[in-house]
Parts: C-alpha cells; structure tokens; sequence
C-alpha cells in the first residue's frame, strides 16, 4: 500500500480514491485499513468511480465469495446514502453512483433496504 498524491491510495497497483474508500469501508482512518479491504469492496470502489463499468462487471459482483456480505450491504447504502445527500453538487455524478448502490443491492439482495414504500426492507 501506498499513498500517491492528495486523496488516492494504490494497492495492488490500481489507484483507488480514498474518500471512496472511506465511505465504503465507514473507516475515516482509511490508511491504518488498507491491507484489510476485501477484493468486493475495492470492485465497488472502482465502479463508483466509473459507473460505466458496472455492466461489464454485473457477473463478477453476482458470483463473487462476499467475504462479509452484512459490511458490504452497509457499503451499498452508504454509497446511497451520501449520493442522496450530495446530489446538489453534481447531480449526473451522484446519480449514477446511486444508480451503481441500487443496482447492485438488487442484484444481491433482492430488494432495495432503503427504498420507499410498503416492501422497504428496513421495517423488516
């Protein structure tokens, strides 16, 4: 691991954003967490940098061995979460990253947990 410039990260050779990592992981210490990042984690990390690969990638994360799939369902909604809150700022970015999180969250989950109406998940 280590750090590039201002805001990236590289491990495994690939530069990786580490506010994204940040959000993902819920860690803000995200340097003293490098080596603890599952392969899943930095994929999604990766996708919501470059929503355009997520078609390419749908196989890859629907057959992947999710290590913690409680952590990374909570990296989902996160990435909703905060997509929701900075919409303002550039709204086709945030967007597509909620585009990616929803996406996914279907696709593994059947179901979005924070979706509105009478089959959100998070009454259940």
């Amino acid at each position: 691991m280590e750090v590039e410039s201002v805001g990236e990260v590289v491990i495994l050779e690939k530069k990786y954003s580490e506010k994204n990592l940040q959000l993902i992981t819920g860690k803000k210490d995200i340097c003293s967490h490098i080596t603890d990042i599952p392969e899943e984690m930095l994929l999604l990390s990766e996708v919501i940098e470059d929503p355009r690969k997520l078609p390419y990638l749908l196989e890859t994360f629907h057959t992947a061995q999710i290590k913690n799939e409680k952590a990374f369902h909570f990296a989902l909604l996160r990435v909703q979460v905060d997509s929701d809150i900075r919409m303002h700022e550039d709204i086709q970015k945030y967007q597509q990253r909620k585009y990616v999180a929803e996406t996914l969250e279907k696709l593994l989950y059947g179901e979005l947990m924070l979706s509105v109406g009478e089959n959100s998940g998070l009454g259940d």
